[in-house]
């Protein structure tokens, strides 16, 4: 079962300065409309051949869209052996309407 954050508990990761990486997993061309700062960029077809950038005992919060790609990203890696991973409900668009308005919602 995948786990999840809601973009309202991740905010708080980031006023608490947490040590966490959230992983865009969008395209190129969605991430030039808009991105949370700091996030390092890995599409989702790429994510499995990419497993060696990333380090198991480090905590991600993964993010698209939506949440639906996401999710399958952190199936992925939770496969992988990550134990902490999240997925961020309703993804940029959620964390667009909900945290940062000066992000375009699409």
């Amino acid at each position: 079962m995948v786990k999840e954050i809601t973009c309202i508990e991740l905010k708080k990761k980031f006023d608490d300065q947490e040590n966490i990486l959230i992983i865009d997993v969008r395209e190129d061309y969605e991430r030039d409309i808009s991105n949370i700062e700091g996030s390092i960029h890995i599409p989702l077809g790429e994510l499995e051949d990419r497993l060696d950038e990333l380090t198991p005992s480090q905590e991600y919060i993964l993010q698209c869209r939506s949440g639906a790609r996401s999710a399958a990203a952190t199936e992925i890696l939770m496969a992988e052996g990550f134990k902490d991973v999240k997925n961020l409900m309703g993804g940029i668009n959620e964390w667009a309407r909900s945290i940062d308005n000066t992000l375009q919602v699409y």
